[in-house]
């Protein structure tokens, strides 16, 4: 029996899934960049309900105002033709050279500023989108080496950074509440709050921790040999899972991004039973990465699974 998706599944996608070049640390890319109303067109063809994104998958780091505004507008008029909303945005902290010690907990206070400077003018933006929730991966906040940062000193700027915002969204009114996506490596060596158990017991800290839950990610938690579905199961208990990354992952090995399903099958499932008889009602996000061995007609197949 084939199943036809609707908007009421609420089947979300970064656009940095369908849109990932294929590149990886070891080769080049293999495939071209993806359009972003090309995206938006095809995902709502399939049933997807929403469409996310970093600030820097928009329009590049650095890039003019006008290509700015230029980029989002293009945004803006693809999904008033198709519907599709924005439940989600994001900012990038790790790409760029200038965060390769983190953004948030950086040793360089000038760094520390600016990426606070970055996220504060993208939380304006997912505003004005009407996305509800801003996700935090610190991808770039933690170390190789114990002695090259002070662990203490690094969660406490963090945890001024995450006070800070939500000052910030309280003051201006916005809907939006924040959830932190923990990871245990990759890139980093060690990641701050690399669990969904650490990244709940910083939150108790905060001076708002009503604003703030978890974004948990399938792979990133198996990644730590833990089970995924017990990990959700908790956040729900605590009233704390904000969002939800669905991928699959094969095991204590690198970050696969697989499809959804494609990895422990039995997990998946008993994933979505647990979602579904405990009544979440927020986006199930798909974070993912087509094949580097497809091509772009392969990405929307990928998609469509």
């Amino acid at each position: 029996m084939a199943i036809q998706p609707t908007r009421d599944d609420k089947f979300s996608f970064g656009l940095w899934t369908v849109g990932w070049e294929a590149q990886d640390q070891f080769g080049s890319a293999t495939r071209p960049p993806l359009d972003t109303v090309e995206a938006i067109n095809r995902l709502s063809d399939l049933g997807a309900y929403g469409i996310t994104f970093h600030d820097n998958d928009l329009f590049p780091f650095g890039c003019s105002a006008a290509d700015r505004q230029r980029e989002i507008d293009r945004l803006t008029g693809a999904l008033k033709a198709t519907g599709m909303v924005v439940p989600m945005v994001t900012t990038n902290l790790f790409s760029h050279p200038v965060f390769k010690d983190g953004g948030f907990t950086s040793n360089d206070r000038g760094v520390r500023r600016f990426a606070l400077r970055k996220v504060l003018e993208n939380i304006d933006l997912a505003a004005e989108l009407g996305a509800e929730t801003f996700v935090m991966w610190g991808g770039r906040e933690g170390s190789e080496y114990d002695a090259a940062k002070d662990i203490r000193g690094a969660l406490e700027r963090y945890r001024e950074a995450v006070n800070l915002l939500g000052d910030y969204v309280t003051d201006k009114g916005y809907n939006i509440r924040f959830a932190i996506e923990p990871k245990p490596n990759e890139p980093r060596g060690d990641i701050l709050l690399p669990t969904l158990g650490h990244a709940l017991a910083f939150i108790e800290t905060l001076e708002r921790p009503e604003l703030v839950g978890i974004n948990p990610e399938t792979g990133h938690e198996q990644m730590a040999g833990l089970n995924f579905t017990h990990g959700i199961a908790q956040a729900l208990y605590q009233g704390k899972l904000f969002h939800i990354d669905l991928n699959g992952q094969r095991g204590i090995k690198y970050d696969q991004d697989l499809v959804f399903g494609h990895g422990e099958l039995y997990d998946a499932f008993a994933l979505v039973d647990l979602l579904e008889s405990a009544g979440y009602d927020g986006p199930r996000h798909f974070d993912y990465k087509p094949m580097r061995t497809e091509d772009i007609e392969g990405v929307w197949a990928s998609a469509a699974a």
